[in-house]
C-alpha cells in the first residue's frame, strides 16, 4: 500500500490497541501465548476446553484477532501500518493453523477465524518483501517458546 493512513484510519487503529490493554485481555493473551501449543484439535480441546477459564481466554485471543483482521481486511485499517505495528495477530494464526481447518468441520463454521488466516496469508508476503526472514525468525521464535514449554512440564 503506498498511501499514508488517513486520519479515521489511525483512530481505528489507536482503538484496537488500546483494546489490547485492557486488563483481561492482556491476561488472555498472556495465558494464550504461554500455554497454547496443539498439533492436533484434540490436543486443543485438552488445553483450553470450552466451559473453562483456559476455553474463555482462547476464544477471547481468537475472537479479538478475528475482529482486527475484519477491520483490516474490510479496508478500515491500513495493511501496511498494521503490519508494521502487528504481529501478533500472525503468532495467533501460527499456533492455530495446525487445528484450524478439522475445528472448522468439527464445529460447522467455515468462517471460524478466517479474518486472521487472510490477513496473515497477506502478512507473509508484505513481511518477505519488507523484512525478509522475519516470518522464519518468527516461527524459530514459536518453536523455542514450544520446547521451553514442554521442558518446564
Amino acid at each position: 500500500m503506498a498511501t499514508k493512513p488517513t486520519h479515521e484510519q489511525a483512530q481505528l487503529h489507536l482503538q484496537i490497541y488500546d483494546e489490547r490493554r485492557e486488563p483481561r485481555l492482556r491476561q488472555a493473551r498472556d495465558w494464550f501465548f504461554a500455554n497454547c501449543f496443539a498439533d492436533t484439535l484434540d490436543e486443543a480441546m485438552r488445553i483450553a476446553p470450552m466451559g473453562t477459564e483456559a476455553g474463555t481466554n482462547f476464544m477471547m485471543v481468537i475472537s479479538y484477532w478475528d475482529q482486527a483482521c475484519a477491520l483490516l481486511n474490510y479496508g478500515l485499517l491500513h495493511e501496511d501500518l498494521f503490519f508494521e505495528t502487528n504481529g501478533e495477530f500472525f503468532g495467533v494464526w501460527d499456533r492455530i493453523k495446525p487445528t484450524i481447518q478439522e475445528g472448522r468441520k468439527r464445529f460447522s463454521n467455515k468462517h471460524f477465524a478466517a479474518h486472521i488466516e487472510k490477513a496473515a496469508n497477506r502478512f507473509e508476503t508484505w513481511a518477505e518483501n519488507h523484512s525478509p526472514g522475519l516470518i522464519a525468525s518468527m516461527h524459530q521464535m514459536d518453536q523455542q517458546m514450544r520446547s521451553h514449554t514442554k521442558k518446564a512440564a
